[in-house]
């Protein structure tokens, strides 16, 4: 219980505090700079692709990228491939947007870094990584919808 207490406790407090940074500073909250961030790294992504990888609702993503949209930072291109689904990109002042955020998102690491050393942050890292990819790969925790 003590590590899955901790875990879900620093994970809160970190995202609290990412949240308000990213308020403060570029008016978007946390889980808007990480949809436009995973974008910028996916060019193409569906909804379906952002839902798999944070684990959330695809209704849910969908309208977050609708708002994201309609602050003109998103873009939705029809899928040759599949006319059910829209591929997104950023737009010119989306990409500048994550990129200004960003830096912003630094704060975050460096309280990190200035907490952990580097073998303990390498070794909560790998931990980590390890944990998520069996709930991953088991498919434990999708949410329905």
């Amino acid at each position: 219980m003590t590590f899955f207490s901790d875990l879900v406790r620093c994970e809160t407090r970190l995202y609290n505090s990412l949240n308000d940074l990213m308020r403060t500073r570029h008016g978007i909250a946390a889980s808007q700079f990480e949809s436009l961030h995973y974008l910028r790294d996916h060019p193409g992504a569906r909804v379906a692709d952002l839902a798999e990888f944070f684990a959330a609702g695809v209704g849910a993503i969908s309208k977050g990228i609708d708002r994201l949209e309609g602050r003109g930072w998103v873009k939705r291109i029809p899928n040759p491939a599949d006319r059910r689904s829209s591929l997104l990109e950023l737009t010119d002042s989306g990409r500048a947007l994550v990129s200004e955020a960003s830096t912003t998102f630094t704060t975050i690491t460096e309280l990190i870094h200035a907490v952990l050393e580097p073998e303990h942050l390498d070794a909560a890292t790998q931990a980590l990584r390890m944990l998520r990819a069996a709930l991953e790969r088991d498919k434990i925790g999708i949410p329905v919808g």
